[in-house]
């Protein structure tokens, strides 16, 4: 056995990750995953030490709720035998590894950038002259959308095969920001800059960002966060859930022109991202989560106006549901559409709601829990069709179960604490990683801190890291015109993923 064991959210040192051959490691991580669906690699990344690169492997197992890392060193200029070869979900994990060490992986079945960031390896490999699948057909054509968003103003661009209105390939490219956001973990030293870090790394999930580098930066420091934290955390990360599946609902009403229901829930919407302004003076959730210590300590005057909102919002989102679920029309949409089967989200890792689809219980609240929800029970949405319409069924219902748990939160609030933030020094020499389940799935973080307790390496992974290329397989031998309806219902990030 050459894993290390350990929790989310638990610190081990560097040297307790076992060290092995290449070929040794190749051989342990495929072992792993032999008929053995309940695991997952969270995490797998490379950095450069004593002129050699090391890679670390982070695999999850849902069932006995721990982690296993093991790790090898190679030479910069290896060329490697590829993980994705037998296990598709590694593709992106090793397309990473080789943009940034130049590190060639045999029998990969595409081995091309992923970001472009600044300090690739290969820096005469450039956006403009990205590798797409081309076809040369008289009788296919290919269709370019991008490379900016036309709604959300993000970069990415989608590349089309098509045969007529039907569409027989996507090849979906980002990395067009180049931020930097792993490199500036480093650079910045205060722990105010880097949970502002953590919180703009995707718009949309400022909790689920935030609560990952904070319970992160609170087990390398040797703290454990008060009750009080974790009541608030675990409020947050499902009123974030609320708005933003709720939004979506109205997304794709939008996408489908039926107006009353992008009305209804874009109105819904509202007051539950306006809580978070009355609770911390932003509508994102920005500035409320912080490390060690509660800026914004959540009180009964609170739980009055947040059961009020609920209370409100509740009734009509019901009401909403049901008549879209009513509609023919709409149901022409959303059915047997975008479809991704277990076998094909098994195969490239999806986590999260993309998982949880078809039949693939991945759920961080549940595998590895966290916070509060422990006490909660917590129990997944899962749908077994894995078309546009079991993501707006998982929105729906997710939605009604955030609501219950928030209302059994509010029956006791905790006291506030005087808990206040010393910024205590990290471990030295150690490693550390962090699971969370944003609304769009599963969010990890890792960190590695030297001799003088300073992070050395600081790694983030978005669920859209895993989930993309399902959104690309989602349309294949689907019309064209279904591609934005199919896109929106899983509602991926690009900024989440172009670190």
């Amino acid at each position: 056995m050459s894993f290390k064991i350990l929790n989310n959210h638990q610190t081990i040192p560097v040297a307790s990750i076992p060290q092995i051959k290449y070929s040794l490691f190749f051989d342990l991580i495929n072992t792993a995953f032999d008929d053995r669906p309940e695991r997952h690699c969270v995490m797998y990344f490379g950095f450069r030490e004593n002129n050699k690169i090391r890679l670390i492997c982070c695999i999850a197992d849902d069932t006995q709720q721990n982690i296993m890392v093991s790790s090898t060193v190679v030479e910069a200029d290896s060329v490697l035998n590829s993980l994705s070869a037998k296990n598709l979900a590694f593709e992106k994990f090793e397309r990473e590894i080789h943009e940034n060490f130049g590190i060639g992986f045999i029998d990969h079945p595409w081995l091309k950038p992923v970001r472009y960031p600044e300090n690739r390896a290969e820096k005469s490999q450039t956006i403009q002259n990205y590798p797409f699948f081309n076809v040369d057909s008289e009788e296919l054509h290919e269709v370019g959308v991008g490379p900016v968003h036309a709604g959300i103003i993000e970069p990415g661009h989608f590349r089309f095969v098509c045969n007529g209105e039907q569409i027989l390939h996507l090849e979906i490219q980002l990395g067009y920001q180049h931020r930097g956001i792993e490199q500036l973990f480093l650079d910045k030293k205060k722990p105010i800059q880097l949970i502002t870090l953590a919180e703009s790394i995707a718009g949309d999930s400022v909790v689920g960002h935030a609560s990952a580098f904070t319970y992160l930066w609170e087990s390398l420091s040797g703290t454990n966060p008060s009750r009080q934290t974790d009541y608030s955390r675990t409020i947050a990360q499902e009123i974030e859930r609320i708005a933003v599946h709720t939004g979506d609902l109205s997304a794709l009403c939008t996408d489908i022109a039926y107006q009353l229901g992008s009305s209804v829930f874009g109105r819904l919407r509202t007051p539950i991202i306006n809580f978070f302004q009355e609770w911390c003076g932003n509508r994102l959730a920005k500035g409320l989560i912080r490390t060690g210590y509660e800026p914004f300590p959540f009180t009964k005057e609170l739980a009055g106006r947040l059961t009020s909102i609920l209370d409100a919002f509740e009734p009509d989102f019901i009401e909403m549901n049901g008549e879209l679920a009513s509609l023919p029309s709409s149901l022409s949409r959303f059915e047997r559409t975008g479809t991704v089967k277990r076998d094909q989200l098994l195969s490239i890792g999806t986590v999260g709601m993309s998982a949880r689809m078809d039949d693939l219980k991945r759920d961080i609240r549940m595998s590895h829990p966290y916070g509060l929800y422990p006490e909660l029970n917590h129990e997944p949405i899962v749908k077994h069709h894995g078309d546009v319409y079991s993501r707006v069924q998982i929105r729906k219902e997710e939605v009604l179960q955030s609501i219950s748990y928030i209302r059994r939160l509010l029956k006791e609030i905790p006291a506030a604490e005087t808990v206040q933030d010393n910024n205590p020094g990290l471990q030295p020499d150690s490693f550390a990683i962090s699971l969370t389940e944003g609304w769009r799935g599963e969010i990890c973080h890792a960190a590695i801190t030297d001799g003088n307790g300073n992070l050395t390496i600081y790694k983030v992974k978005d669920a859209s890291f895993h989930n993309w290329l399902a959104v690309a397989l989602s349309v294949r031998n689907n019309e064209i015109s279904d591609f934005p309806v199919s896109n929106k219902s899983f509602d991926l990030s690009y900024c989440g993923h172009d670190l």
